[in-house]
């Protein structure tokens, strides 16, 4: 096939035209790779700034009793201490914590009690670390406004306060997390301490479950926080045969898990399971 000048040119100008075609898409896309980098590498990084590797690091931990350390025979705090020293044991980290649990205290309680004291905002404000307890007394709320028909609640009756509940844990972790973007947030799930002794109450069983959830939901809309259930830990005791005792005189179970003043709160062992639960999650988050 014999080509005419023409027909050459025509050739050169489209050889031309689609090199520097090829150029520009080669350059657009080198661009693109540099600036997005693929989704791996975003996971990565985001994971790396989420991570703790301070020397000194700050916790504050909000809540109620189980924060404050009611059943803690030491007085020092409950669960609290333990996890600092933990981290101090298992890592090259030092921890300096301030405890703001006050027993009682419902959600609405204790977001109330934070916005009212500067002592706390500041606290929050600074921490690398926060746990929070919530829900419990919420839960005990119920009960009491309902004592009069106590024996024919059902879960319908937890249902609309679940869900209030909800609204005020996410306004809880809102505020905090606008005060303080970059620190690690674990919310501890509540137990069942009745268990034992009325097992045939499963209404109790699955309205814990369910507000376990609803916190583990509202969690995970959240970054960087993290959700703990303990119930399972704590509701049936330690389970071997020197754990749950039976008294002689009696036909009350005890939970050797919980204080034995008033069976409702941890003992020192059951915060130990607390802290450990705690850690657990705070090493997994801060593997590198």
């Amino acid at each position: 096939m014999i080509m005419n000048n023409k027909s050459k040119n025509m050739m050169k100008n489209f050889i031309r035209t689609f090199a520097g075609l090829l150029l520009a898409i080669l350059l657009i896309l080198g661009f693109f790779l540099l600036v997005f980098p693929k989704a791996g590498d975003r996971f990565s990084a985001d994971k790396k700034v989420s991570t703790l590797s301070a020397k000194n690091l700050t916790y504050a931990a909000l809540g109620d009793s189980l924060t404050e350390g009611v059943g803690d025979a030491t007085g020092q705090g409950g669960f609290v201490p333990l996890f600092a020293k933990d981290i101090e044991n298992k890592t090259d980290s030092s921890v300096s914590s301030q405890n703001f649990g006050k027993a009682g205290d419902t959600s609405t309680q204790i977001y109330n009690r934070m916005m009212k004291s500067k002592k706390i905002t500041d606290g929050l404000k600074k921490a690398d670390i926060i746990t929070i307890t919530i829900g419990g007394n919420d839960v005990l709320k119920v009960i009491r406004d309902n004592v009069s028909k106590l024996s024919s609640m059902t879960e319908k009756d937890f249902t609309k306060p679940e869900e209030l509940y909800q609204a005020r844990v996410k306004k809880l972790l809102d505020k905090i997390r606008e005060d303080n973007p970059k620190a690690q947030i674990y919310v501890l799930g509540i137990y069942n301490p009745f268990y034992l002794n009325f097992p045939e109450l499963t209404v109790m069983q699955n309205v814990i479950d369910s507000w376990n959830t609803a916190t583990a939901g509202v969690v995970s809309q959240e970054k960087n926080t993290y959700f703990i259930p303990i119930n399972d830990l704590l509701y049936k005791g330690s389970g071997d045969k020197q754990a749950v005792e039976s008294g002689s005189t009696s036909d009350a179970v005890s939970n050797n898990l919980l204080y034995t003043e008033d069976h409702f709160h941890p003992n020192n062992v059951g915060y130990q399971l607390m802290a450990d639960a705690v850690f657990a999650s705070y090493k997994e988050v801060n593997q590198k």
